[in-house]
């Protein structure tokens, strides 16, 4: 009999949403080093302008000399849209090899009647505990089915079927910079998912600090 699988409500996450696992040393020297392929000055400390230039006249291909691997906590449901970004690769939990750790719980927000994409939190005390309750149960039928598939000795890569989209799965996206850039000018929109785009801002943060330079270039505030 394989360990148990568990809700464990309200508690606080020990693994943070994203987290920096890797970046190409001296990124930023990097990058204007390989943008002065074509100069006499290649070595030139001085970069900030040279980057600015890049960005403003749209020179992305230089921004392809660096990588950034940032690991990402979520849930099925969000990382499905996640994955759609290809430039990136990726690698992420395998609900064929190992037990599902854990679901996450969302808050109940009213469809926009005039965007499909777009949600709005102004849903009355009620209506969000009845979700809350909803995912609460979902959740619990879908453990205890779960695990009963496991001890019958059906295969994780079947029993899986029975889990819903909340999930927990963790994933590592591997990208350039130019790509990253991309990926966060674009779903750090107000029409993103707000689960998603709440991961888009942290990921901005990480990469504020590691590239300030960039991160100024293209005004991120």
């Amino acid at each position: 009999m394989g360990k148990k699988f568990k809700i464990e409500k309200d508690k606080e996450e020990k693994e943070k949403a994203v987290k920096l696992i890797s970046i190409t040393p001296n990124a930023e020297e990097l990058i204007a080093y390989c943008a002065r392929v074509s100069s006499k000055n290649q070595d030139n400390p001085k970069i900030q302008k040279l980057l600015e230039y890049c960005i403003d006249h749209e020179h992305w291909s230089v921004f392809e000399s660096a990588f950034i691997t940032i690991e990402i906590n979520t849930s099925r449901a969000i990382s499905a849209q996640i994955l759609r970004h290809r430039s990136f690769t990726f690698q992420e939990f395998s609900q064929r090899y190992a037990e599902v750790p854990d679901f996450y719980t969302y808050e109940a927000r009213r469809q926009d009647t005039k965007n499909r994409q777009k949600s709005i939190d102004d849903m009355d005390f009620k209506d969000k505990h009845w979700f809350t309750c909803a995912q609460d149960r979902v959740q619990t039928l879908s453990t205890f089915l779960y695990n009963e598939a496991l001890d019958k000795g059906i295969a994780k890569e079947q029993a899986r079927f029975l889990l819903p989209l909340s999930s927990k799965t963790k994933l590592y996206m591997t990208g350039n910079v130019r790509s990253w850039i991309h990926y966060v000018d674009l779903r750090c929109k107000w029409d993103t998912q707000k689960e998603h785009r709440d991961l888009a801002l942290e990921i901005r943060e990480i990469i504020k600090q590691q590239l300030p330079t960039i991160a100024k270039a293209v005004a991120w505030k």
